[in-house]
Order: C-alpha cells, then structure tokens, then sequence
C-alpha cells in the first residue's frame, strides 16, 4: 500500500436489517400516478393551494432495499 493511502471498512447497517430507500416525487408525479396513494393524493391537494411551497413526497411505489 502507498504511504498515505488507507482502505477504509464499510460500515454495518444498524442491527444488521435491510433498510427501505424511497424517492421523492412531486406533486405533479402523483397527479400522474397510475396507481395513486392517499399520501401523493393528499400532497398534490396541498400544492394546490396558492403559495405552496413543497419538497416533495416519498413514493411507496418507488421503494427499494438498500444494505443488509
């Protein structure tokens, strides 16, 4: 190994269980849905109202497992 360099260990998930990792969508992306769910359908009614600002909402659909 080159001085300097070190290879650094990942670190474990906690308790060692896979963890879900969901993306976020925008209200437009739920009112698109195919499949709508009461938590995009909830936020899209919210953004609708004038002055709303929104980050987005995770997407049940788009869950996908990470780790363990």
């Amino acid at each position: 190994m080159a001085k300097g360099k070190s290879t650094k260990k990942k670190k474990e998930l906690s308790g060692g269980r896979a963890q879900n990792n969901m993306r976020m969508v925008t209200s437009d992306r739920c009112e698109a849905c195919p499949t709508p769910c009461s938590r995009g359908l909830a936020y899209a009614a919210r953004m609708k109202e004038p002055g709303a600002v929104g980050q987005g909402v995770p997407c049940v659909l788009t869950k996908t497992k990470i780790g363990g």
